[in-house]
């Protein structure tokens, strides 16, 4: 059932952003922009942690997750004063980042990028 509901509520949360790409004029920097937002709103709101226990990587892996991982790395970081709620962010979401980096390089080395005009 792991799977089951990993694939759902991820797939729920692509095919929202596919929706709002064909029916309103959001471009994807924008809607990358508010899916991390709302899920670093509903994780401060204590809502967004009943979805990654139900759905796991399913809920964590896309946007939203980003914002989940932001928030829930910043309030726990609280409790120990300030800089540490702003670096908090940083550290539990440092190894995603260093990886998408990393990979984007490898992969611009393999292929040839093109700019679209």
């Amino acid at each position: 059932m792991d799977y089951f509901w990993a694939f759902l509520i991820g797939g729920i949360i692509c095919v929202i952003g596919q929706i709002l790409m064909d029916t309103t004029r959001l471009t994807a920097p924008r809607i990358l922009v508010i899916f991390v937002v709302t899920g670093a709103v509903l994780q401060g709101l204590n809502l967004y942690q009943p979805l990654v226990d139900l759905a796991g990587t399913g809920a964590t892996v896309p946007l939203p997750g980003f914002g989940y991982s932001l928030a829930k790395g910043a309030i726990s970081g609280a409790k120990d004063g300030f800089l540490d709620a702003v670096m908090g962010g940083v550290k539990s979401t440092a190894a995603g980042v260093a990886t998408a980096i990393a990979f984007g390089y490898v992969i611009a080395l393999i292929f040839n990028p093109k700019s679209k005009r």
